[in-house]
């Protein structure tokens, strides 16, 4: 499916800017922030403002077609990644991986079974990845 099949199967009407900025966060598993994507598309689309790409972003949370991901209070970073998956941010380089869930552990599935409407799950980790253990190992 490309981009503007895409945002039409979320009930978005796709747009020049629309289906850039959702290209981006499907291209790029970073978790972007919204100063990340206005940089790296206000090249090839100068009339793109931040409030462009703020409002867009917030349509797509809205419909369901990206995620807001708010690990910390200072930083909001988006995903495009709509499977289920945790993320893990390092306190030493700030970059978010994604992490795999165990889908026999699932407490979605079984809070659905118990009568609850599970609308939202975030699962966050905080810690050090490998890369920087290794720099830090390096050092000493």
């Amino acid at each position: 499916m490309n981009v503007y099949e895409y945002l039409i199967s979320y009930n978005i009407k796709p747009s020049v800017q629309r289906i850039a900025i959702m290209d981006y966060l499907l291209k790029h598993k970073t978790h972007p922030s919204i100063d990340e994507i206005y940089l790296a598309l206000c090249k090839d689309i100068p009339t793109l403002s931040k409030t462009t790409v703020y409002n867009t972003l917030k349509l797509f949370v809205e419909h369901g077609a990206a995620k807001q991901l708010t690990i910390d209070e200072r930083n909001t970073c988006f995903d495009g990644d709509l499977s289920l998956h945790a993320h893990f941010q390092c306190k030493s380089c700030g970059k978010i991986y994604d992490v795999p869930l165990s889908t026999e552990t699932n407490e979605t599935e079984k809070l659905t079974k118990s009568g609850f409407e599970v609308e939202e799950v975030h699962h966050y980790y905080k810690g050090i990845c490998p890369h920087c253990c290794e720099k830090s190992l390096a050092k000493n």
